[in-house]
């Protein structure tokens, strides 16, 4: 099997090409890999049921299986978000802001890609086409470390992009499968120089080590422990309905509700609504001693710092916006937090008061996503406040460049 360093070697050979490709050459690509996945799917849904079976016969719980398995509707989903790619702009070569000196020296801001970007993420093998997609499309070469629960399916789809990428005339070291050990991924974390970024998508454990342990930049696609608060004034019709959707649209997903906060003034008529509503959905309700007080089926919640992932939720009663505010600071994650009201000047103080990556108004958590936000595909949600914040897509897969245009001028 070809070492990581070798790999490596190879993806920054070919970054040096795709940096150089036009966007005509990259979509002709983008458009070549969702042809073949699609015209290749029952392959993909073959590796995909080993991944699935043995993961199974493994222990792994509902939450994962659904993050791991593939359908028919997802494969078409990944083949679609290479071709909603292929029809966005190129990010690379867009001046960002660009000034004349008075000496008449000409200074622009350009935007070129950041080189070999390695991307090491957990269970959804959808990720895989669609980081390969946008880092192409970005003019990067990507190192794809997905995990042993994946493998096959990982190992078909890369090939069936390797395949593409060769058909358009792209070298294909621009898409890599990175195979092996722990041993493997501690040597990502160490190539600094062969590896320009590393990107961590999975749960709170493999994030940390990455962050902790890598001497390569790393942005940070940090856990979702998302809250709504249902301020005082909320439509509870329409809190409800939101909140049902963030919970149970897909609970095993990042950008899903895992804590409801009701303002003690009214969760006496609330949260036994919400209760309705959540068992209606097939949702386990746990609560603080305040929400178990106003409705027997609640039963005590373990903790208030971890991502469920499941269909269970937690319900606190909290003393108004502060006090609401003041929650989301000592639990959340950083990743998306909503309020439900009716108070424009109380919707304000949330958006302006709350420091997360995305902050929602009477609108679901569910809407934080890539191709929601009209990005096309995504890489992650970064939480962290450097360079990208949010859903990345296209743009945050590039960095900048100075360039400086003159006539002779000489400093003086």
């Amino acid at each position: 099997m070809t070492s990581f360093y070798e790999q490596a070697g190879a993806a920054r050979l070919a970054a040096l090409s795709l940096a150089t490709l036009t966007r005509a050459e990259k979509d002709a690509a983008l458009l070549a890999m969702a042809g073949l996945l699609e015209c290749s799917e029952a392959l993909v849904l073959a590796a995909n049921a080993e991944d699935v079976s043995r993961g199974r016969a493994g222990g792994l719980d509902d939450a994962l299986i659904d993050r791991l398995a593939l359908t028919p509707a997802r494969v078409q989903a990944m083949a679609q978000g290479l071709r909603d790619l292929a029809r966005l702009d190129d990010p690379v070569g867009e001046v960002v802001r660009g000034w004349t000196l008075a000496n008449g020296v000409r200074i622009q801001q350009v935007r070129v890609p950041i080189g070999v970007i390695g991307i090491i993420y957990e269970a959804r093998p959808n990720v895989t086409a669609d980081a390969a997609g946008i880092c192409l499309k970005a003019g990067n070469a990507a190192l794809l470390r997905g995990s042993s629960t994946a493998l096959e399916s990982n190992k078909a789809i890369v090939e069936i992009l390797q395949a593409a990428l060769l058909s358009a005339g792209v070298p294909e070291a621009g898409v890599q499968l990175v195979e092996g050990g722990h041993e493997v991924t501690d040597e990502m974390m160490r190539a600094r120089g062969l590896v320009d970024l590393l990107i961590p998508r999975g749960g709170a454990s493999l994030i940390q080590a990455v962050v902790t342990g890598s001497q390569v930049p790393v942005i940070e696609t940090g856990t979702g422990n998302c809250h709504l608060f249902i301020d005082q004034s909320a439509d509870v019709a329409m809190a409800l309905t939101i909140a049902v959707n963030a919970k149970a649209q897909r609970p095993s997903v990042c950008n899903a509700l895992e804590t409801v906060l009701v303002e003690r003034t009214i969760a006496a008529g609330v949260v036994p609504r919400l209760v309705d509503a959540m068992t209606q959905a097939g949702v386990r309700v746990h609560g603080d001693a305040a929400a178990m007080a106003l409705d027997s089926r609640i039963d005590e919640a373990a903790d208030w710092d971890d991502e469920h992932l499941s269909l269970d939720l937690r319900v606190a009663v909290v003393d108004g916006l502060d006090a609401a505010m003041a929650f989301i600071r000592a639990h959340g994650s950083g990743h998306s937090e909503t309020i439900v009201t009716n108070d424009l000047a109380r919707a304000n103080r949330f958006t302006a008061g709350v420091d997360a990556a995305c902050v929602l108004v009477n609108a679901s958590s569910r809407f934080v996503d890539g191709g929601q936000f009209g990005f096309g595909a995504e890489i992650g949600i970064s939480t962290q406040k450097m360079h990208a914040r949010g859903p990345m897509a296209l743009p945050e897969m590039t960095t900048t460049k100075y360039v400086v245009s003159g006539d002779g001028q000489v400093r003086e």
